[in-house]
């Protein structure tokens, strides 16, 4: 599956299931390791295991499947790796603490109100 079509079908699961903050970050020019970062924020680790259980279900029904997902259970932070787009889901407070956006911010973000 196309690089962008993937990242158009995770954030319109993510805006189906009420993440919110949803962000999409095109690192390509800077990162080795992918090309797209996707943040999204959950209310409560409840949510957040359910925005990843539904983006994993919907994605294997097109036998897309993840290289690897880090932080299941119990964590405030859940990431998805999809070898060129990477998932991130985090509660409020962790997505604070981290601020992945200020880590990537000299990055271009993607404009998503047309996927969702």
């Amino acid at each position: 599956m196309e690089n962008f079509k993937l990242v158009e079908i995770i954030v319109k699961i993510l805006s189906d299931k009420k993440a919110t903050n949803i962000v999409v970050i095109d690192v390509s020019r800077k990162s080795s390791f992918t090309d797209y970062l996707i943040l999204a924020s959950g209310g409560s680790l409840r949510q957040l295991n359910s925005l990843v259980n539904d983006i994993e279900d919907k994605l294997a029904e097109n036998e897309v499947l993840p290289k690897a997902v880090e932080g299941k259970q119990n964590s405030d932070w859940l990431l998805m790796d999809y070898a060129d787009v990477v998932v991130n889901v985090l509660t409020e407070d962790a997505r604070e603490r981290y601020n992945i956006e200020r880590v990537w911010g000299d990055c271009d973000t993607v404009d998503i109100k047309k996927m969702i």
